[in-house]
C-alpha cells in the first residue's frame, strides 16, 4: 500500500516549505520538499553561493556512559577510539552477512560534564539501526533516540560561512572539516553545529531542538539574504552528492553490498573487532568480484538507478546504482557495480537504456575537483 499524505510525518518546518510553494513528496516516511524554484537553480545556488536543506528526517541517537565507546567500536567499521571531543567520523554498520546495515556519522561530543557520542543515521533506517544497535548493547551503554525531537538544517555552499558567522559568538569560520561544537545561535538558542554535509560544496549542518527550528530557519535566511540564499530540495541534494561520488544508502550501498566492494575500505579499520570483521577482512585481502565505480556516458542519454551494465553480447554484468546529468560538468554521470576487470579508470562499459547499449567510460571519483 502506498503512503498517503495522512500517513506521513512532518518536520517542524513543513509548513514553511508549503508556504514557499515547494513541491512536496513522500520520502522515508516524511513529507519532504523535493524542489522549490527548480533543481538546476538550487544545485547552482549551492555550488556557487549558499543553499539550505531541511534534512530533519535524519535520525540522531545519543550514546553515553562507560560502555559507549565499546558499543560503538563493536557495531561500526571505523575506529571511533581515534575521535577526540569535537571530531566527527564517517562510518558504517556492517551486518553479519558481509553487507551494510547503514552508513552514519559518529560525533564525539561534550556538553557541561556530559561526555557522549551522537550517531546520525539515515531517515529510512532509523528503526532498523536503533534495533540493531540496541540488540548489541551488552555493556550497559545509555542509548537515547532523539530523532523525533531534533531538526537539522544543512547550510551548504561557499557562502555558507559568510552567512552563518555573524550568528555565533564562536569562530565557526576556523572550524576544520568534520568537526563540531555546541554553540549559542543568536536569537535562537543552543545548537550543535558541524562542518559536515552531503554536497562537497563546503558548509555546515545545524542540529536544533524542534521548538527552535523555525527561529533558526528565519535567522539563517535573513543572514544569507545578501548572498542570494535559496531553500533547496532533495533532488538538488542528490545531484550534488553524486557529483562528489558520495554513496546513497538504498542505491549505492545496502544490506547486500560489501563495504570493500563499495570503495569504503578507508572507513573499515581492522585494528579492532567489529561485526563480521573477519569476513570483511577477507574481502579486502582476497578481493571482491565487483567494485563500485564512477562513470561518464559517452553516448547521448542519462543513466538511472537500476539500469544494467552489459557486455558486447548484451549479457548483464553489472548494475547502475545512481545516475544524473551533472549540471556542473554538463555531462551524464553515474555510479555502478562492475566486474573488477572493468573497474580501472578508462575502462569502457555499456549501459542498457531500454534496449539501447550506451557507451560509457569509468572515471575517478569524485567527478568534481574542488578548488
Amino acid at each position: 500500500m502506498s503512503e498517503t499524505a495522512t500517513d506521513l510525518k512532518r518536520t517542524a518546518l513543513t509548513h514553511i516549505h508549503e508556504s514557499l510553494g515547494a513541491k512536496m513528496v513522500p520520502f522515508a516516511g516524511y513529507l519532504m520538499p523535493v524542489q522549490y524554484t527548480g533543481v538546476i537553480d538550487e544545485h547552482n545556488a549551492v555550488r556557487n553561493g549558499v543553499g539550505v536543506f531541511d534534512v530533519s528526517h535524519m535520525g540522531e541517537f545519543l550514546v553515553r556512559g562507560p560502555g559507549a565507546l565499546d558499543l560503538i567500536q563493536k557495531v561500526t567499521s571505523n575506529d571511533a577510539s581515534k575521535l577526540t571531543v569535537g571530531k566527527v567520523q564517517y562510518s558504517c554498520l556492517p551486518n553479519e552477512t558481509g553487507g551494510i546495515v547503514d552508513d552514519l556519522l559518529v560525533y564525539r561530543m561534550q556538553h557541561a560534564d556530559d561526555n557522549h557520542y551522537v550517531l546520525v543515521v539515515n531517515a529510512s533506517n532509523i528503526d532498523k539501526d536503533w534495533n540493531w544497535i540496541s540488540a548489541r548493547n551488552s555493556g550497559g551503554a545509555q542509548l537515547e533516540n532523539i530523532s523525533d525531537r531534533m531538526s537539522l538544517l544543512a547550510v551548504q555552499g561557499p557562502k555558507a560561512v559568510d552567512t552563518l558567522k555573524g550568528l555565533f559568538a564562536e569562530d565557526i569560520a576556523s572550524m576544520p572539516y568534520y568537526t563540531a561544537m555546541y554553540a549559542e545561535m543568536k536569537g535562537v538558542g543552543l545548537v550543535l553545529i558541524s562542518t559536515t554535509g552531503y554536497t562537497g560544496a563546503g558548509g555546515y549542518e545545524i542540529y536544533i531542538p524542534n521548538p527552535l527550528a523555525e527561529k533558526a530557519w528565519k535567522a539563517v535566511f535573513e543572514a544569507g539574504a545578501p548572498f542570494g540564499i535559496k531553500p533547496c530540495g532533495l533532488a538538488a541534494r542528490d545531484m550534488l552528492r553524486l557529483e562528489m561520488g558520495f554513496c546513497l544508502y538504498g542505491n549505492d550501498i545496502d544490506d547486500t553490498t560489501s563495504p570493500i566492494a563499495a570503495g569504503l575500505g578507508w572507513i573499515t579499520k581492522f585494528t579492532k573487532d567489529f561485526t563480521n570483521s573477519a569476513a570483511i577482512k577477507g574481502h579486502k585481502e582476497q578481493g571482491t568480484a565487483t567494485k563500485l565505480v564512477g562513470f561518464e556516458l559517452i553516448d547521448r542519454g542519462i543513466p538511472r538507478h537500476g539500469m544494467n551494465v552489459v557486455d558486447a553480447g548484451g549479457a548483464v554484468i553489472g548494475s547502475v546504482t545512481s545516475g544524473t546529468m551533472s549540471p556542473t560538468l554538463n555531462k551524464p554521470i553515474g555510479m555502478a557495480y562492475v566486474p573488477v576487470a572493468l573497474s580501472a579508470p578508462g575502462s569502457e562499459i555499456l549501459v542498457d537504456a531500454r534496449g539501447r547499449a550506451l557507451k560509457g567510460k569509468v572515471v575517478k571519483v569524485p567527478f568534481l575537483t574542488q578548488g
